[in-house]
């Protein structure tokens, strides 16, 4: 609310009120001493009838429901008679000075201030007027040259106090207009925005500074009608624009809401909103008014957000979600007659998880960056490369002559990754795994991905860098695995798994003694015997290798515990783990509580790790060898030699036997090479005082040449095949005795052939 007294100040300055304008308004009103003498000498008389006129002025008032309401407030009327009476007595007796002009002003600012409209002033001072008038005539009936007189001089007095009052309605009226003006001007700058107002039955355009500086304008190139500014919108959507005019005219839309480019003085494109309604004028005219906004920053963020949306943050390639939608494109391209040739290539980078791990996330991303490059630079403008998450890549080749091209561009593009990236400052060696699917026209982009994702699981069975294409056969071959795998989730609940064993024999001086025996697992579906080559990798594929490895080590230790009571004592068993056993928190503590529940000593316990397993060794993994090494439990290498062989894990690990693979041992005999490594493999271990044992013999040739390097264990079919336990403990038996070597060499010549 504002000060009163700064306002009254205002309201004095805007009138111009000052000692020398109410001398000139007494002066135009015919006002002086004369008069001032007059009511002076009859003042008692008029008080009286002041009094009477203010009793029937409110009797007047209250006939009407406005002022009547008010009168009726408890103790309203007396305050209200009490002021009219102390104005009255003023009013006679003046003096009609800058203090007086200053009383009314402010009483004229406090009826405006509260609504009281003018009219109400005024038809006061009429019905004022009109009784004074009769009320001296009546008092003076005898005097009328007096009651003239008396009349007159109150007359001027009341058109003095008259003209003030309307003159501060009045001022306050434009000062209230103006602030609203002001307000309206401020809000339009606070706004930023530009306004507009076009003349419907005219096709005239008013438009705000804003407005036109929004678009570098100026008032002599302002557009002066709708379609002036509907050139400034480009022609895509300037039909749009006159639409959504058109449908707000004419009552289908509730205002008018567009957004659309609007081409600047430069000719840049700017986003606007445009917003306005409809009105009437005082003359029936129709207006359309409203607002022009720049949205050019927001549009910009709804852009910078939808490629997010769409694109992976670190290549800045298509994401998942977008070759989707790229793949269906191609897809319905395919469908139509006359399409040439397109294909999908499923890229995955082999061993990616190694840097990642070994040099960290930083390192992998730049990788990933420079391998994105580079797949790029071998597609054709029109190809697309998307990252589908990971370190899995995704190309989209359309419009292909033939169907080769997409094997030649895959090839393309490992040929680009064969020389090494550099990346945090060491040089790497990259390679990839490319599977390759045709897009038919058929099914929908999943079908396509999971095509060129089987393709792409072909290539890795492989090895690293290789190329697969799809054919229906891989579709026969996912379906098998998956039911194998459904299958093997169930086998371990239906007692479906079954231990074969296969002796371990110390040979020395021409004679054979079983100290061992290796723990095979078997499954049996219905009467068949699944191959373990095709259920051991599934196992290990899907996790559930570790509930099946603790029981295979459950059975394994029981089965030989029993041995031992069976006067096989010493008998040791060993039992290959997976990595991902070894990986599992408490493995060692597992292991323990096994060999407690079986009563199995520790020292009969073997555990079979491969150099691959070692090739992800971490401290978690040292450890726990550490702590089975500990508890008695011995550590054998299995399969050295067909990995990278690394001295390394000789002197970093707690091992406690070296296994020779077969594949150096079966020919060794006859190849010079392979015997100068089975025999560099023998002394090694033995130079280690490690125990050695070789795999696979079945000839007397491989017995003769392990006898001639001084290998003592050996294990394979010369012996026995693996067999069931129950199969298996007559051989133990007859082996646990120190027996000549020509008999087990007769008894391996009559076994059969097969595989382990």
């Amino acid at each position: 609310m504002p000060d009163l007294k700064q306002q009254l100040l205002n309201m004095q300055r805007q009138l111009g009120l000052n000692p020398n304008e109410v001398r000139e308004r007494l002066r135009l009103l015919l006002i002086g001493e004369p008069e001032f003498a007059c009511l002076a000498a009859h003042l008692p008389a008029l008080d009286r009838l002041h009094a009477d006129c203010i009793d029937a002025l409110f009797v007047h008032l209250s006939r009407f429901e406005g002022s009547a309401a008010v009168l009726a407030e408890p103790g309203r009327m007396e305050r209200l008679k009490g002021q009219q009476q102390a104005y009255f007595r003023q009013l006679l007796r003046g003096p009609y000075d800058m203090q007086y002009v200053r009383l009314r002003v402010l009483v004229g600012l406090t009826h405006e201030r509260l609504g009281v409209d003018l009219k109400w002033y005024l038809s006061a001072f009429h019905f004022y007027l009109d009784f004074m008038h009769k009320a001296i005539g009546r008092h003076w009936h005898a005097e009328p040259k007096l009651a003239e007189q008396l009349y007159g001089c109150l007359l001027k007095a009341a058109f003095f106090d008259i003209t003030l009052t309307a003159d501060t309605y009045i001022a306050a009226d434009k000062q209230a207009l103006q602030a609203s003006e002001d307000r309206y001007a401020r809000a339009v700058r606070g706004a930023n925005d530009g306004l507009w107002e076009w003349h419907v039955e005219e096709d005239s355009l008013h438009l705000s500074e804003r407005w036109l500086a929004m678009l570098g304008l100026d008032a002599s190139r302002a557009p002066r009608t709708l379609d002036d500014w509907a050139a400034l919108i480009p022609e895509s959507q300037r039909g749009r624009f006159m639409a959504a005019v058109q449908a707000h005219l004419e009552g289908r839309q509730p205002f008018l809401h567009y957004e659309c480019e609007l081409r600047d003085s430069w000719g840049r494109l700017i986003w606007v909103m445009i917003r306005a309604v409809m009105a009437t004028d005082l003359n029936g005219e129709h207006l359309l008014a409203g607002s022009l906004t720049d949205i050019s920053q927001r549009k910009q963020t709804e852009e910078a957000l939808a490629h997010q949306a769409l694109h992976d943050a670190l290549t800045g390639l298509p994401n998942r979600q977008q070759v989707g939608e790229l793949l269906s494109q191609a897809l319905q391209r395919q469908a139509k007659p006359g399409a040439r040739h397109a294909a999908v290539l499923f890229i995955d980078l082999d061993r990616f998880k190694l840097i990642n791990e070994s040099l960290g996330h930083q390192t992998g991303d730049q990788v990933l960056i420079q391998v994105a490059k580079r797949i790029e630079r071998c597609l054709r403008p029109g190809d697309h490369l998307g990252r589908f998450g990971g370190d899995e890549f995704v190309v989209l080749l359309d419009d292909m002559a033939k169907p080769l091209d997409a094997e030649l561009v895959s090839k393309r593009i490992m040929h680009a990754l064969q020389y090494p990236i550099i990346a945090g400052s060491r040089r790497l060696a990259v390679s990839v795994s490319i599977g390759v699917a045709p897009l038919t026209g058929r099914g929908n982009e999943q079908d396509a991905l999971r095509e060129a994702d089987l393709a792409l699981y072909r290539a890795k069975a492989f090895g690293k860098g290789q190329l697969a294409l799809y054919n229906e056969s891989l579709q026969e071959e996912a379906t098998q695995r998956l039911n194998l795998e459904n299958a093997l989730s169930e086998a371990l609940s239906r007692d479906q798994f079954e231990l074969y064993y296969q002796p371990i024999v110390q040979v020395s001086a021409g004679r054979a003694q079983v100290v061992g025996v290796e723990a095979l697992l078997r499954w049996w579906q219905g009467e068949r015997l699944v191959s373990p080559d095709q259920f051991i990798p599934v196992l290990e594929e899907s996790g559930e290798i570790v509930a099946v490895g603790e029981w295979v080590l459950r059975q394994a230790c029981t089965q030989v515990h029993q041995w031992h009571q069976q006067g096989l004592a010493g008998l040791r068993c060993s039992v290959n783990l997976s990595s991902r056993q070894l990986q599992e928190p408490g493995f060692a503590e597992r292991v323990a509580l096994i060999l407690k529940e079986t009563a199995l000593p520790a020292a009969s316990l073997v555990l079979e790790i491969t150099e691959s397993l070692l090739m992800r060794d971490g401290p978690e993994t040292l450890a726990t060898l550490r702590e089975l090494e500990s508890m008695g439990v011995r550590i054998a290498l299995d399969d050295f030699g067909t990995g990278f062989s690394s001295l390394g894990y000789l002197h970093r690990y707690p091992l406690h036997i070296i296994k020779v693979d077969k594949s150096f041992i079966t020919k060794a005999p006859n190849d010079e090479r392979l015997k100068a490594i089975s025999r560099a493999i023998i002394g090694l271990g033995r130079g280690l005082d490690m125990d050695v044992i070789a795999e696979g013999i079945e000839t007397p040739e491989q017995m003769d040449f392990l006898h001639n390097e001084g290998c003592q264990f050996v294990q394979g079919y010369w012996f026995s095949r693996p067999q069931s336990a129950l199969a298996i403990h007559p051989v133990l038996q007859r082996l646990s005795a120190i027996e000549q070597f020509e008999e087990g060499e007769q008894e391996a010549v009559q076994a059969p052939a097969i595989v382990q």
